[in-house]
């Protein structure tokens, strides 16, 4: 790359990170994605930190950890004293566009008016972001198109979304979006930052036009069964209807057939990005991230949506390219990367500082085909479910604490999944024995070193964005060298 590139951020909602067909997948076919990872890198354990989507989102957007920025739910502020990617973009000379939607909510704090829409409204516009085409779950300019076309539609954009099978796949919201990013890209001189964010594969599962049976539901496999010995958080999830999956097999596999069937029609979407870019010979002078907020439990222990503990909600795709590191293309990368290290990487892509509040690590050397000098070893995600239970009248905001035990984090190392309840309990599962989250490990030697290392990742991702200036000299800074030299003496 010979100038500053541009940035073309992707978002793929719910997108699981084992369907991709370079991934092995044996049904999925992908094939713009698979061309993309040939031409960068593909991280094969790649996580998101939480669901559903605004938390997701958040962790995705500003690199912490759910524990720090605190957005728990659909509709939790995001703290406006946060940093985000939008921001970092702007500082770098950028205009960061969005196409799509970011699902984060206002901070209260810094809006004047009490009938302020932003405050009804979990879908608002990421501080930063030129909303170009903004595409909440309304879809009104989606719907309105439509209807210029000649459908006739439902007022409600889910049973919309629910009926794309029924019309030709070149009018799905996913070429909605794809349509309006390729006619703006068309008018761009300087270098750019693009963030689209598409809603496909989210549900409903109803894939577009012809899309919509490329997938015989004879051949899509069935889901992991629920384990016998369950816990209580597992047997309330399946108790409820928006989560609990099909239990007759026709049914399941449709479904899965549908979601499958999603995600090729988005990958074509992304192929006519790709030909756009080289027809614009922007290809060569611009970084592509691709990732999601989360993933889809797909039927996996008896669940749907994006909930809980399990890796089927959290493991996501990612694939990065770097035009101006050839030497990396094609690389699968094996350690845990994690959403939280986006933002990060992009900043180093940027040339900005990388700020203090971020949990991630920059993916700087992986794009350069280099092991880093330190990595981590597990990975981390949470779940908090403390809207339900305040919801359903178990308690009061603020101040019943026991609010504060609807909560979950997880520890995923090479051998073993550790689940931490706010309530006390855990769960310890031996992923080398079973990876599917089914055979528990219940021996004290095992578990209480992953208890330990659970409590030292927390203590180690405290805030610190002031933690490492002092007082010296008359003003507050960064250390200076010779005072650390006097702090190592005896």
């Amino acid at each position: 790359m010979t100038r500053r590139p541009n940035v073309l951020f992707i978002t793929l909602d719910q997108f699981r990170g084992d369907s991709l067909s370079c991934a092995g997948h044996p049904v999925v076919k992908t094939p713009n994605l698979d061309a993309l990872a040939a031409e960068g890198i593909r991280l094969a354990r790649h996580y998101s930190q939480a669901a559903p989507c605004a938390p997701g989102r958040a962790a995705l957007y500003t690199g912490m950890y759910q524990m720090n920025s605190r957005v728990v739910a659909n509709g939790t502020p995001l703290d406006a004293r946060f940093d985000n990617v939008a921001l970092a973009a702007r500082r770098a000379g950028y205009e960061p566009a969005l196409f799509g939607y970011t699902d984060q909510s206002v901070d209260p704090r810094d809006v004047d008016r009490p009938d302020d829409p932003r405050l009804f409204d979990y879908e608002g516009v990421l501080p930063g972001f030129d909303a170009v085409l903004d595409l909440p779950a309304a879809h009104s300019p989606w719907l309105a198109w439509l209807r210029d076309l000649g459908h006739e539609i439902s007022d409600d954009p889910d049973e919309v979304l629910a009926t794309e099978s029924q019309r030709p796949a070149e009018h799905s919201v996913s070429a909605f979006l794809t349509n309006h990013a390729i006619d703006w890209l068309r008018g761009q001189h300087a270098p750019w930052f693009a963030h689209l964010s598409y809603i496909r594969p989210h549900p409903p599962y109803n894939a577009a036009g012809h899309w919509s049976t490329e997938y015989d539901p004879v051949d899509v496999g069935m889901p992991i069964l629920a384990a016998d010995r369950r816990h209580r958080l597992h047997e309330s999830m399946l108790s409820l209807q928006q989560a609990a999956a099909p239990t007759v097999e026709t049914e399941m596999r449709e479904l899965r057939a549908q979601y499958f069937g999603m995600i090729s029609e988005v990958d074509d979407q992304l192929g006519r990005l790709w030909s756009a870019l080289r027809e614009l010979d922007a290809w060569d002078n611009t970084v592509i991230v691709v990732t999601a907020d989360h993933a889809e439990m797909l039927g996996d222990h008896g669940l749907i949506q994006k909930m809980g503990y399990w890796e089927s909600s959290y493991h996501i795709v990612g694939i990065i390219r770097d035009p101006s590191h050839p030497e990396a293309f094609g690389t699968v990368v094996d350690r845990f990367t994690e959403n939280v290290d986006i933002m990060p990487t992009l900043c180093d892509v940027m040339s900005v500082p990388v700020p203090l509040q971020c949990d991630g690590l920059p993916l700087t050397a992986l794009l350069r085909g280099e092991a880093p000098a330190a990595w981590r070893d597990a990975a981390h995600w949470e779940y908090d479910w403390r809207d339900v239970f305040i919801r359903f009248g178990l308690g009061e905001w603020p101040w019943d604490r026991r609010a504060e035990r609807q909560h979950l984090a997880v520890l995923r190392t090479e051998q073993h999944g550790y689940v931490q309840f706010g309530d006390g309990s855990w769960l310890c599962f031996d992923l080398v024995a079973d990876p599917t989250w089914r055979t528990e490990q219940r021996d004290p030697d095992v578990v209480l070193p992953l208890a330990q290392q659970m409590l030292l990742w927390r203590s180690r991702h405290a805030d610190r964005t002031l933690a490492d200036m002092l007082t010296e000299s008359g003003g507050i800074g960064r250390m200076p060298p010779q005072a650390a030299d006097r702090l190592r003496r005896p």
